[in-house]
């Protein structure tokens, strides 16, 4: 492992990915701007949550990090290396330091593989143990995980879906990374285990050392795992800051109609909800100025909110928000 590089460990600078979308032959090119000028960083050992609504380019960003999605612009540093400027021996080297966690565990695992041969294969492909060193290797990370070593025979189909996500995230530990990628690890678990496996993900966190990129559109998971928040909208950072600062007042009204939807854990207490118009907008067509004027219930809203884009703007140390009237936010809904 090289020697670490002072600074944060992944710094992410006006990452841009725009997918073609051109659908007619001779057609004017057009564009789906997934990810449009994202700066983020994150230091050792913490936890960076991206948030926001299906199709705000969360997953697409991650992905990006990590080069499985090739940006079209932009700088991705990780511990003072140059991603994009990477070859592909290079980059399979990096993979060792930087790996995912998939949203769907049945999804990524092999149906036709033994789930602890998933486990040992990244093991053989990176040459780090091969045999019984491997199949010892595996059985210790099933351990680490929460699994009985015995189920290293089965197959996916046999486990539920908590352990399918413990194997996935045995399989990403098993080449021992510094940083993961973790893309709705729990949405698609029942509540039941959801938060057996956070718990998990923070104990492991603590134990190795490890840096979190966390995509979640839950909140209230969000708030008890990430040292800091950044919100999504549209392939853009409307908001970012640290938890406890975001939770208690959020600047940017979307972040404010996001958290008046997170339950209160008392049946007892009814929350006033923001309830926003519409759909998000394409992101084939965005709209001009600010991305969310077309859904924003800030009562300031006016005329220069569709034709100028607000920046992305440092208001209070580490707070940053794009809302023209960020100094005069909405109030949030009490419980």
């Amino acid at each position: 492992m090289s020697e670490s590089s002072p600074g944060p460990l992944v710094a992410i600078e006006n990452l841009v990915k725009h997918f073609p979308a051109s659908t007619r032959l001779f057609a004017r090119p057009s564009y789906l701007k997934a990810v449009d000028g994202v700066t983020l960083s994150l230091d050792r050992g913490e936890t960076v949550a991206l948030v926001g609504e299906s199709g705000s380019g969360k997953t697409t960003l991650g992905r990006c990090v990590l080069r499985l999605t090739e940006p079209t612009s932009g700088t991705i540093w990780f511990d003072g290396t140059d991603v994009l400027a990477l070859g592909s021996a290079d980059m399979r080297a990096l993979r060792r330091r930087m790996q995912i966690v998939f949203q769907d565990p049945a999804g990524s695992l092999n149906p036709r593989m033994a789930v602890g041969t998933a486990v040992r294969e990244p093991l053989e492909v990176h040459r780090i143990a091969r045999g019984k060193a491997a199949r010892d290797r595996v059985a210790d990370l099933f351990e680490e995980v929460g699994l009985d070593p015995s189920l290293t025979s089965r197959f996916p189909h046999e486990l539920s879906g908590g352990q399918k996500q413990r194997v996935g995230i045995a399989r990403a530990l098993s080449i021992e990374p510094e940083f993961l990628v973790l893309d709705e690890p729990v949405s698609a678990l029942d509540v039941s285990v959801q938060a057996q496996v956070v718990n998990l993900l923070t104990d492991l966190q603590r134990s190795r050392n490890l840096t979190y990129l966390f995509i979640a559109h839950d909140l209230a998971v969000v708030r008890h795992v990430a040292t800091r928040v950044a919100v999504m909208y549209l392939g853009r950072i409307v908001e970012r800051a640290r938890v406890v600062p975001l939770y208690d007042r959020p600047l940017h009204p979307y972040t404010a109609s996001l958290l008046s939807a997170v339950p209160v854990p008392d049946p007892t207490v009814k929350r006033k909800r923001i309830v926003l118009a519409g759909e998000i907008p394409s992101p084939r067509n965005p709209p001009p100025g600010c991305p969310f004027h077309t859904r924003c219930p800030h009562p300031l809203k006016d005329a220069r909110c569709t034709t100028d884009e607000p920046a992305l703007r440092e208001l209070q140390p580490d707070r940053w928000v794009a809302c023209h009237y960020a100094e005069n936010p909405m109030e949030k809904p009490a419980p």
